[in-house]
C-alpha cells in the first residue's frame, strides 16, 4: 500500500483563523504511523487574544504559550515535517484555513499543499449518527484519545484515513478519492507582495 500523508490539526486561541496555537502532526507511510509531532505556538501579534470560550475547548491559556516559539519561527519545521505530503485533517477546510491564514498574517509564502477531509471521507465511508472526530474514530477502531488536543487529533484522523482506504480497497489517497467520491483539493495560498 501507498497510502502516505501528513495528518494535521490545528487549536487556535480565538476566531480567527491566523491564531494558531497549538499544532498536531502524524505522518503515514504505506498505511502505518511512523511518526507525530507537534507543540505550542505564541499566535502572531494582533491575534493572540485568548478567549474563554476557545481555551474551555482545549484547555490552552496565553501563559501556555509564553515561552512557545512564534508561526514564523516555527513553520519551517512544519513544513519540514509535512515534505511534500497531501495534508488531511478533520474538517479540512479549517485547518487549511489556519494554515493559509497564520501564513499570510507573518507574510510567509505557504507552498501549495494538496489536502483531503476525513470528516467528508468519514461520510462516504461510515453510517453514524454524527460525524464529529470522536465518533468517526471510534467507528475507525481509534478510541480513548484526547480530543482537542491538536496531536491527539491528528493522529484520529490518520487512523480515519487509514481504516477508509482499507474498507475501501484503495491504496492511495487519490485512489481513496476516486473509489469513494471524496474530493482532494489544493491550497491555494495568498500573492505576498514584496
Amino acid at each position: 500500500m501507498a497510502l502516505d500523508f501528513t495528518a494535521i490539526d490545528f487549536e487556535t486561541a480565538n476566531g480567527s483563523r491566523a491564531s494558531a496555537c497549538q499544532v498536531g502532526l502524524t505522518k503515514v507511510r504505506g498505511g502505518k504511523v511512523v511518526e507525530t509531532a507537534g507543540w505550542l505556538i505564541r499566535p502572531p501579534a494582533g491575534h493572540d487574544d485568548f478567549l474563554e470560550w476557545n481555551t474551555r475547548i482545549h484547555g490552552i491559556t496565553a501563559d501556555d504559550v509564553i515561552d512557545a516559539l512564534t508561526w514564523d519561527e516555527q513553520i519551517e519545521d512544519l513544513i519540514g515535517f509535512a515534505e511534500d505530503d497531501v495534508l488531511v485533517a478533520h474538517n479540512a477546510s479549517f485547518d487549511m484555513g489556519v494554515l493559509k491564514a497564520a501564513c499570510e498574517v507573518t507574510r510567509f509564502d505557504l507552498p501549495a499543499y494538496r489536502y483531503a477531509c476525513t470528516l467528508q471521507v468519514a461520510r462516504k465511508v461510515y453510517q453514524l449518527p454524527s460525524y464529529r472526530l470522536p465518533v468517526a474514530a471510534e467507528a475507525a477502531g481509534f478510541t480513548g484519545f484526547a480530543h482537542h488536543d491538536a496531536v491527539a487529533d491528528a493522529l484520529a484522523c490518520a487512523h480515519i484515513l487509514i481504516d477508509a482506504a482499507r474498507r475501501s480497497g484503495a491504496d492511495d489517497i487519490d485512489g481513496l478519492s476516486g473509489l469513494i467520491g471524496a474530493r482532494v483539493n489544493r491550497i491555494q495560498p495568498a500573492v505576498i507582495a514584496a
